[in-house]
Parts: C-alpha cells; sequence; structure tokens
C-alpha cells in the first residue's frame, strides 16, 4: 500500500511538473508570437521596406529575419525597427542585400539615395520609438531628418515629456542633430 501511494505521488509530481513545463512552453510561444506580430506590423508599415521579401521567425524573444533587401541601409532599418520592439532580446539579421541591376546610377546620385534612405531610416526609428514607448505621445510629434539632422514638431504634455522626446531622437543612430520645434501643452 505504501509502495502504491508513494507511486501515485510520484505520478503527480511528475503530471505537475509537465504540466507546468507545458504551461510555460505555451506562454512562450504566446510571447513570441506577440512579437512576430509586433514585428511583422513595424516592417509592413515603413514605406521604405518591402515587407513581402522580409520574414520573421521568434523563439524566446530572439527574431531571426531572413529574405531579400536592396540595400544595406534597408537591411539596417529592417534590424533597427525589429530591435526598438518591447520583449525582443536579440536580432539575428539574415537578409540578403539584392542590387538592382537594372537600376544605373550615377555616384552622386547613390550617395542621395543613401542619404535619403538613412534620413527615412533615422525618421521611422525615432517615430517607431516614440509610438512604443508609453511616455512620449507619439502620435503628437513629427519627425522629419534632412542629412541626419532631426526636426521635431508638435506638441507635448509636460518639460519631463519634452526632454524625453529629444533624448531619444539624439540617441537614434546616424543623428547630428535635434532641432527641438515641440511646445508644451498643459490640458
Amino acid at each position: 500500500m505504501k509502495t502504491f501511494n508513494k507511486s501515485i505521488i510520484a505520478a503527480l509530481v511528475l503530471g505537475t511538473t509537465a504540466m507546468g513545463a507545458q504551461a510555460n512552453s505555451w506562454e512562450n510561444e504566446s510571447k513570441d508570437a506577440w512579437i512576430d506580430g509586433k514585428a511583422e506590423t513595424v516592417l509592413l508599415m515603413n514605406t521604405d521596406l518591402n515587407n513581402f521579401d522580409i520574414n520573421t521567425d521568434v523563439t524566446n524573444g530572439k527574431v531571426v529575419l531572413t529574405g531579400k533587401v536592396d540595400s544595406e541601409v534597408e537591411k539596417e532599418l529592417a534590424e533597427e525597427l525589429v530591435l526598438s520592439l518591447d520583449g525582443v532580446m536579440d536580432v539575428e539579421n539574415s537578409l540578403t542585400v539584392v542590387k538592382n541591376m537594372s537600376a544605373k546610377h550615377t555616384d552622386s546620385k547613390m550617395m542621395d539615395d543613401d542619404n535619403d534612405l538613412t534620413d527615412a531610416k533615422i525618421t521611422t526609428v525615432i517615430t517607431t520609438r516614440f509610438l512604443f514607448d508609453s511616455e512620449v505621445g507619439g502620435t503628437d510629434i513629427d519627425v522629419d531628418t534632412d542629412n541626419g539632422v532631426v526636426t521635431l514638431n508638435g506638441s507635448v504634455e509636460s518639460s519631463a515629456e519634452k526632454q524625453l522626446a529629444i533624448e531619444i531622437a539624439k540617441n537614434a543612430e546616424d543623428v547630428r542633430d535635434v532641432v527641438d520645434n515641440l511646445s508644451i501643452v498643459a490640458e
């Protein structure tokens, strides 16, 4: 009888442990699915990327990007956008840069395109960070970038929110300067 009771207790302990592991696995899969959805959305909303050529896979908060992009700037932009999302622990960027061989540009035209793409990347990254930061009213701030100089226009509710928005912009990669045209509107 004692052996029977020990067997039942052992079975219950093992069953509970297995159920806990399944619940934990389900919870991790749910988080990964949530991150994957956010990653797909942020890439889809970006007009400088062709989201249909970029695939995302998430495991334990690590996002793997695969597919094709047209330039190194687009590759970096996709990584930066995904890396800025809450819950993302790491990004493995396995995107392949495919040069468009039919397009013939002069060197100055290519430099202008690179500057435009870098400016677009900066604007997108800052705007995305504003939208996902609960302390900044991202929809009330317009971000414009020209040759690495970011101009912030719009309204915020406090000087602290204004300072946070400026710091977020300054901390973005490739930003040379930030012009603050934000106004504080007390509600």
